[in-house]
């Protein structure tokens, strides 16, 4: 189906849905199964559900948060957070999940993808890239939920997750979440020179003109929280609004 995917992101801790700046200062937002439903109802293409204390905990993500958001929905829902290998994959999809999202473990183990890829298909895997910027210097990866960063660079991790099984690059931009100034375009723009696989951009987005820029600069889908969470925009209104600004975006 051709059009850009608008998609609401649920960033998950302890069964609620929280919002922060930078990944720091968590706010609760609500129950997840409620506002997955809400969203779906607006129009949403797809959810995708974060839990974000999961690996530095040393745990999987809910399961229990994940069935609860699937009996919710019936579009396509993308779930991350813990998952160590094929086992942990297959509990979420098993879940309710279409697609599984992977970060740390990806790092440490960037063969990981290759075996999900094999065993569930490369639609399945999502490798989700959490990104910053030093100055005028490259954007390096973030794992750990922001606590750690890597020697890798963005654009050369998504090239090599691409080629090892990743069907899609969920890209955050560590320095832009939650601030609503917009998503990092020169990050979105050496991303997507780098693979032939969707990009989705995260992190920064508050106004349709934001989307509007991630989509020349490159992403295939948007993704957003707090203009959502707060009620700024309705997912329907949104996408009218988007239309009218020369996207297409799916109806």
């Amino acid at each position: 189906m051709a059009g850009v995917r608008i998609i609401p992101c649920l960033d998950i801790r302890e069964g609620r849905v929280v919002k922060g700046v930078n990944f720091q200062e968590l706010r609760d937002m609500g129950d997840p199964a409620e506002q997955a439903a809400r969203y779906a109802r607006q129009g949403a293409d797809e959810i995708v559900v974060l839990d974000v204390t999961a690996t530095l905990e040393g745990r999987l993500a809910s399961v229990k948060a994940i069935e609860s958001i699937r009996r919710a929905i019936n579009i396509p829902l993308t779930v991350g957070g813990g998952l160590d290998g094929p086992e942990d994959a297959r509990r979420l999809l098993d879940a309710g999940a279409d697609k599984v999202a992977l970060n740390s473990a990806a790092v440490a183990r960037p063969a990981l993808l290759t075996e999900l890829a094999e065993q569930f298909g490369r639609q399945c895997v999502v490798l989700a890239i959490d990104a910053r910027r030093e100055g005028r210097g490259p954007w390096q990866v973030m794992t750990r939920s922001g606590s750690r960063q890597e020697t890798l660079e963005a654009g050369t991790w998504a090239h090599q997750g691409g080629q090892r099984g990743a069907g899609e690059i969920l890209l955050t931009s560590w320095d832009r979440d939650g601030t609503a100034q917009g998503y990092d375009l020169g990050l979105i723009e050496e991303v997507r020179r780098a693979v032939n696989v969707p990009v989705i951009a995260s992190g920064g987005g508050a106004l349709p003109r934001h989307m509007q820029e991630a989509v020349a600069a490159g992403a295939d889908a948007v993704l957003a929280a707090g203009i959502f969470h707060s009620g700024r925009w309705a997912i329907d209104l949104l996408k009218k609004e988007l239309a009218r600004m020369g996207l297409e975006v799916r109806q």
